[in-house]
């Protein structure tokens, strides 16, 4: 039992909770209809292997920033309680899982499958060099849809509708981590690491946050007006702008406002999506 909590407090798993919606959402899109039971298996196994991988694959890179880090100093990495190798062990697995679900799914798949995970690991070295790689980071989770969307339609075909759920997903994110980040202000500072709090100060950097959220739900109502349709629709559509609002309510509560909300805000795009598609 004490392994298996070590392992899931270095994988963070129940982060995965922010993925599998738009994962989801992207199936739906694809073709209007939840996908058969094994592509709905192996996509989700595509999902949280790719996930579990970029997550060890940061852990690695950053683990002696980590390890000077207060806030971080105690995850299973940088303490000790966890190897190197069990860390290194746990990625190849999770690489394989990737790997073997995308090649069940469809060469088309299998053919992309490297761009995510260039991606991954290209991500812990910006904020070395740039304060925007909370955009980065956007943008390799605005391949969560795209894979969903993949796994269903192996091809680019019909594609349009999630390239909005992309760029919804780019500022979605790079919203919600900016307001991580203002966790590390000083130590990114003291460390000569890169973030937006760090080179504008917090105050201006959730302004910076707020922005991204109000262009994130702008692409959802230009999705609905281009592709969706339903009044239902419409309430979700209110409901993830209420929940974005929220979320900058409670900005120093970072547990709240990163985590609860944002996988609030993940379901009720899935939701959003599904009664849009339906014309509910």
């Amino acid at each position: 039992m004490n392994h298996f909590l070590k392992y899931a407090s270095f994988i963070k798993l129940e982060h995965t909770l922010f993925s599998l919606p738009l994962v989801l959402s992207g199936a739906m899109i694809a073709n209007g209809s939840w996908p058969s039971l094994q592509v709905l298996i192996l996509m989700l196994l595509a999902a949280i292997g790719a996930r579990t991988f970029a997550l060890c694959m940061n852990r690695l890179i950053d683990r002696r920033i980590d390890r000077e880090n207060p806030r971080t100093k105690d995850w299973p990495l940088p303490s000790g309680s966890m190897k190197v190798v069990e860390a290194w062990g746990v990625a190849v697995a999770s690489l394989f899982i990737y790997l073997i679900a995308a090649t069940l799914l469809s060469d088309f798949c299998l053919r992309l499958s490297w761009i995510p995970l260039a991606a991954f690991v290209a991500y812990p070295y910006l904020k070395r060099v740039t304060k925007w790689s909370h955009l980065w980071l956007g943008v390799v989770w605005s391949m969560v849809p795209l894979g969903g969307f993949f796994a269903v339609n192996p091809s680019f075909k019909g594609i349009g509708p999630v390239l909005f759920l992309s760029v919804f997903s780019i500022f979605w994110l790079a919203g919600f981590d900016i307001i991580y980040s203002t966790l590390d202000e000083d130590f990114d500072k003291g460390s000569g690491l890169h973030s937006l709090p760090s080179a504008l100060g917090s105050e201006r950097a959730l302004k910076v946050s707020g922005l991204f959220h109000l262009l994130a739900f702008a692409v959802l109502v230009l999705l609905y007006g281009v592709w969706l349709a339903g009044p239902i629709t419409v309430i979700f559509l209110m409901i993830i702008g209420l929940l974005l609002y929220l979320e900058h309510q409670f900005i120093y509560y970072v547990d709240l406002a990163f985590f609860k909300l944002n996988v609030a805000v993940g379901c009720a795009v899935l939701f959003f999506i599904v009664a849009g598609i339906k014309g509910v």
